[in-house]
Formats: structure tokens, C-alpha cells, sequence
């Protein structure tokens, strides 16, 4: 509504009001654990690690202007990414306080566990950009037809968000997130299939409901696996590290299917296909990372440590 009757720009205030409204309401939490001031904070690992992540998703977003810079940005990233970590062996070494512990990455469980949770926020900011960039260049809607469009992943997303407690008192946390990819590759197919043969703006409907009903059910179990692979004062730096992840895959999957689109323009149909396609790819992925799991995946720390 905000990008038909004012402008998209316009949309960025408003979430100005949004966070100034947070930054408020926040005065009157009180820290669970009190700050400890003498510990000083790693500035050259968050810059090492933040320029890395921003070279490698600035590379992927070249792919389709110039290889050799893409290459270059990724490479980059990679050299700062890996500097970052031996910044921070160096760090423990001398028995200093690190920006992230490289213990946090030694947890196999943990590992497969952020690898799913990226990919399942590749997929949803992914799908949501080709779909959104599918209906208004190709079939000329509007903002507001496309967001109503989007409503049946909205409604899928809510819905097994709120049955998620039910269903993992009854099923495990693997179950759960290989379901969940196996649900949303389900939905991508039926997108495929459905908005080819079929014009009516309904012919996204089901494909849509089923990768929200997909991702719905497996964001929680995966953040549940990450966290409970730890004890409870490693819990603030697994919640970050967690939380990165799921931003990057956000970046990722926005670059990734963007880039396919731009390279693909001459054919739109094409185009929002191949990006379809390449993003089912990466589910695949991540089906087969949460298989990797552990088959009686807990939600409780204790049952994290023989992991």
C-alpha cells in the first residue's frame, strides 16, 4: 500500500518508525545477566568477518555484469573470512576475548544445523524476490496484488508456526526440518508447473501455501538444534552466530536469484524458472544436511553434549 499510493522509498520510513518505537519500548527491559565492562570488544574481527560476508555476496551480485570482478569480490571474501579466523585462533592463543569462539563450530550437530537454517532463509527471501519480480514485470501487477498473492505463503508460515510446539512434542527436530525441505521443494515444483500452465494469478496459490507450510515448520526445529547443542553461557554467542546465518542466507538467496533473473532478462519466462530451479538445487542441499542429523535431534542442552 505504501509503494502504490506514495513511493517503495517511502517503505524504509516507516520502518524508521518502526525501530525508533524498539529503541523505546527497550528502555524498560532489564539484562537478564549484568554487562561486564572490562571485557573489550573485537573490532578487528567484526571488521574482518562483516567485509568478508559483504565481498562475497557483492561478488555473487556481479556474476551477471563482469565475471572477473565477481571472481575477484569472492576471493576476497574468502582470504577476510579466513583471516577473521585466524584472527581469532590467534586471539584464544593469548587468552584474549575473541569476537566468536571457534568452539561454537567444532559441534557437528551444530554445523549441519546452521547449514539448514541458511538455506531454508536462502529459500524464503529467494522465492520471495523471483515470485515478487515474476508477477510485476512479467504479469504487470501491482504492489498490492502481489502482496495479497503472497498471503498463502504468509498464511502457511503462521500456520505451521503455530502448530510447531505440537508437532515436535510428537515428531524429532530432524523429522521435523527434513519435512519441512521436503514440503517446500514440493511447493517450488507445483509453482513451476501451475504458473506454466495456468495464467490466473490462483495458479500460485497452492505452490505458495506449500513452501510456506514448508519453511513454517522447520525455522524453529533448526534454531532449536543450534542452541540446545550448548550450555547456558554459550548461550548469547550461538544466538549470535545463529542470527548471522540466518541473514546471510537472506543476502544469499536475494543475490542468487536475483543475479539469475538479471542474466536471464531476455526471456523472463526463462529466467523465473532457471532461478526457481537453482534455488530447488539449493534446497536440495539443505534436505540433505538435515538428513545428516542426528535421528533423535533434542531440544535440550543436556542431551546436546555426548552430540
Amino acid at each position: 500500500m505504501i509503494t502504490t499510493a506514495i513511493d517503495w522509498r517511502a517503505a524504509f520510513v516507516f520502518q524508521t518508525l518502526i525501530v525508533a518505537a524498539i529503541v523505546v519500548l527497550s528502555k524498560g527491559l532489564e539484562d537478564p545477566l549484568p554487562p561486564d565492562p572490562t571485557t573489550p570488544f573485537d573490532g578487528i574481527g567484526a571488521v574482518l568477518s562483516a567485509a568478508g560476508l559483504v565481498c562475497i555476496v557483492m561478488g555473487i551480485l556481479q556474476a551477471d555484469n563482469a565475471l572477473s570482478v565477481s571472481a575477484t569480490l569472492i576471493g576476497i571474501g574468502i582470504l577476510l573470512v579466513v583471516g577473521f579466523f585466524l584472527h581469532v585462533r590467534r586471539f584464544e592463543r593469548a587468552g584474549r576475548v575473541p569476537l566468536l569462539s571457534t568452539d561454537l563450530f567444532r559441534n557437528r550437530t551444530s554445523n549441519l544445523a546452521l547449514v539448514t537454517q541458511n538455506i531454508q532463509w536462502l529459500l524464503l527471501m529467494g522465492v520471495a524476490f523471483v515470485v515478487s519480480a515474476f508477477l510485476q514485470v512479467v504479469r504487470g501487477y501491482n504492489a498490492i496484488e502481489t502482496g495479497v498473492i503472497f498471503t498463502a505463503a504468509t498464511d502457511g508460515i503462521l500456520g505451521a508456526s503455530l502448530l510447531a510446539e505440537r508437532l515436535a512434542d510428537r515428531h524429532s527436530q530432524r523429522a521435523l526440518i527434513m519435512s519441512g525441505f521436503v514440503v517446500t521443494l514440493a511447493g517450488i515444483v507445483v509453482l513451476l508447473l501451475l504458473v506454466r500452465a495456468w495464467t490466473s494469478a490462483w495458479a500460485f496459490a497452492p505452490g505458495l501455501l506449500l513452501i510456506g507450510v514448508g519453511l513454517g515448520a522447520m525455522l524453529t526445529p533448526s534454531v532449536n538444534v543450534v542452541q540446545s547443542a550448548f550450555p547456558e553461557e554459550q548461550q548469547g554467542e550461538i544466538s549470535g552466530l545463529s542470527r548471522c546465518v540466518s541473514n546471510l542466507g537472506s543476502s544469499l538467496g536475494t543475490a542468487v536469484a536475483g543475479t539469475v533473473l538479471v542474466v536471464g532478462l531476455a526471456t523472463p519466462d526463462r529466467s523465473y524458472a532457471a532461478a526457481m530451479i537453482v534455488l530447488a538445487c539449493i534446497g536440495l542441499v539443505g534436505l540433505v544436511a538435515s538428513a545428516l542429523l542426528p535421528a533423535t535431534s533434542s531440544a535440550t542442552p543436556s542431551a546436546s553434549g555426548a552430540q
